[in-house]
């Protein structure tokens, strides 16, 4: 299928959260516009082959009339609580051509039995009712995340459980999937069907394997949210199981809508890149959509799937290498008419090109028509056959000899290899190395293409930080001044401290603010992630009031600008920040580290 949407929709939509507490009443959910086919059209434009409806996120509240649960779509206003909106969703992907799926989140921040066995068993019967009524799926989607705070029926409290035991996986739940949908891959981290890639990024290493052995955290057995990560992006060459990796990205940087994110919606060039490095990786391209609070996507959300749906199609129409002559320095069994390398032109992804078994390391020489320029080189393997091929290096004549123009590793479904910049040429040589005889089934050379993206909105803008001081600060070690420089890459990360711990600003005058935003370390390490917070104001330095206070979900899978709007316009001349928990923290110290700090006033 190559690539797919997720679609984000829940109460958290109308509470403007990146994941919701649980505690949202139920009639929130009301998005009078909403319109499923106006949502699976723009996602069809851009070329997209399935939807995968979020029937329940980590906030318990159901987009179907469960009977799992009260906390459904029957106790909203919408469609007068007579709606489905799973229902809906199916049916405008069916009438998209579209495939459809479902995500059902293990987590439940609502249900009040969350820990315990009758939430297991309520879960298992959640998706007994969504493999039931909603047509063949063409996937189970399962996240990770499990367990943390929660509403739990109003008890708001910390819940842990055994992530390796609790949902009995393999022995209860999964075997309904087999069951029940017998044709939808089960995705989750560690498959078993379809894993990820261990990023929300969309972005698949260099070398990505299809096969892959899942082991649980210190050698135990592996579990959703109970993984050994280590190879989780680039699979093992010898990995037990065949478990291709997923890239799943939102469109926007959060997953759910925000407004303030309107003009941080991803352009069709920065998608395109995103396909390059998951599709042109072997790895699927899973896009986040996230319909607004009247239930549709935003304009520029749909200008930019339609600008890289036109991308793609304009990129990929034409194939410079088709009528090209080929010269293969094997061919299995000398049997041309099965194993020849013109079946790399055609339309069949299953066809091949094949050498005798001995031949591991052949060769083929492609003598174009004419002269062409191109900037992409697609190859495909016969993945019926294996992930066969470690290597092929791309030469290309000139000047009366061959000269190295790129090489790669690890082709499977499908393999996109971009150059620096066009090349001219009339004449390449393909060099495999495999540990067994090579089946290639498809060579490619084409030139990105050029598109236009309208997309509008006012980008938010911190205020002048050069005035401000620390007043006060519990957050002590490293350089606070780091995270107020503008400088993304840098950070300042303090020394390790009991939380909850604050810092206290004095911005040097009193001004209207709207808002914060807190940016969190860029280079990778997952150290001292800030996840829950409280923001106070004061106009004096000695009264406070506090202006919102919260959590900062998904931070280290996702971590993205956290934007916190306020619930109304406040004055203040004084901020404090502090910083309740980080995430992954074990006891109550931590390090803490902030890429940016901003205050807004619009």
């Amino acid at each position: 299928m190559e690539m797919y949407c997720l679609i984000h929709f829940t109460p958290t939509t109308f509470q403007n959260k990146e994941w919701g507490f649980g505690d949202a009443p139920a009639d929130l959910f009301n998005p009078q516009h909403f319109d499923a086919h106006q949502i699976a059209e723009a996602a069809r434009s851009a070329g997209f082959n399935g939807l995968i409806a979020v029937a329940k996120h980590h906030d318990g509240y159901c987009l179907w009339p469960t009977k799992t649960t009260d906390y459904n779509i029957s106790q909203s206003p919408w469609r007068e609580g007579k709606g489905d909106m799973v229902k809906e969703f199916m049916e405008a992907a069916h009438q998209q051509g579209m495939q459809f799926g479902v995500y059902v989140s293990a987590w439940d921040r609502n249900h009040p039995d969350y820990g315990n066995e009758r939430y297991a068993e309520a879960y298992r019967e959640q998706l007994r009712e969504l493999y039931s009524h909603y047509g063949e799926l063409f996937t189970s989607w399962h996240d990770g995340a499990n367990g943390g705070d929660g509403y739990y029926g109003g008890a708001n409290e910390m819940r842990r459980i055994d992530r390796s035991t609790y949902y009995a996986w393999e022995e209860k739940t999964w075997p309904i999937t087999r069951e029940m949908q017998p044709k939808a891959v089960i995705f989750s981290d560690i498959g078993p069907d379809v894993r990820w890639i261990g990023t929300e990024d969309g972005m698949a290493p260099e070398t990505s394997w299809a096969t892959y052995t899942p082991v649980g955290i210190d050698g135990t057995k592996p579990a959703p949210g109970h993984t050994d990560y280590a190879f989780i992006g680039t699979g093992q060459r010898d990995g037990q199981y065949w478990i291709p990796a997923e890239c799943d990205v939102p469109h926007r940087p959060g997953w759910f809508y925000h407004p303030e994110q309107d003009h941080q919606v991803k352009t069709p060039d920065e998608l395109f890149e995103i396909y390059l490095r998951s599709v042109g990786k072997g790895a699927a391209f899973n896009l986040g959509l996230a319909p607004d609070t009247n239930g549709v996507l935003h304009a520029n959300d749909v200008a930019s799937l339609s600008g890289f749906g036109e991308k793609l199609s304009k990129t990929f129409d034409e194939n410079f290498a088709k009528g090209s002559q080929l010269a293969a320095s094997n061919i299995r069994d000398g049997n041309e008419r099965n194993f020849g390398p013109a079946y790399l032109l055609d339309e069949d992804r299953y066809s091949y090109w094949a050498t005798d078994d001995e031949d591991t390391s052949p060769e083929l020489v492609i003598t174009l028509e004419d002269e062409v320029t191109f900037d992409l080189i697609r190859l495909r393997e016969n993945i019926k056959l294996g992930q066969r091929i470690d290597s092929i290096w791309v030469d290309v004549w000139e000047n009366e000899s061959w000269k190295p123009l790129a090489m790669a590793t690890s082709i499977g479904s499908s393999r996109i290899i971009p150059l620096e910049r066009p090349v001219m040429a009339q004449r390449l040589r393909l060099r495999l190395f495999a540990p067994v005889a090579v089946a290639l089934s498809d060579f490619g050379l084409f030139k990105e293409a050029e598109v236009e993206y309208r997309g509008s909105a006012v980008e938010r803008k911190g205020i002048d930080r050069s005035g401000w001081t620390i007043v006060d600060n519990g957050l002590q070690g490293g350089d606070p001044t780091l995270a107020v420089d503008g400088d993304n890459e840098t950070l300042w990360l303090t020394s390790e401290v009991e939380l909850p711990q604050y810092v206290t600003v004095d911005m040097g005058k009193t001004a209207s603010i709207t808002g914060f935003g807190y940016l969190p370390r860029q280079d990778g390490n997952t150290a001292g992630l800030v996840s829950g917070y409280r923001f106070e104001i004061s106009v004096d330095g000695k009264n406070w009031e506090v202006a919102t206070k919260g959590e900062f979900a998904n931070i280290t899978a996702n971590p993205i600008l956290q934007y916190t709007g306020f619930s109304k316009q406040v004055q203040a001349r004084y901020f404090r920040f502090t910083v309740a928990a980080v995430a992954n923290m074990r006891g109550n110290r931590s390090v803490v580290s902030m890429a940016e700090f901003d205050v807004y006033q619009d």
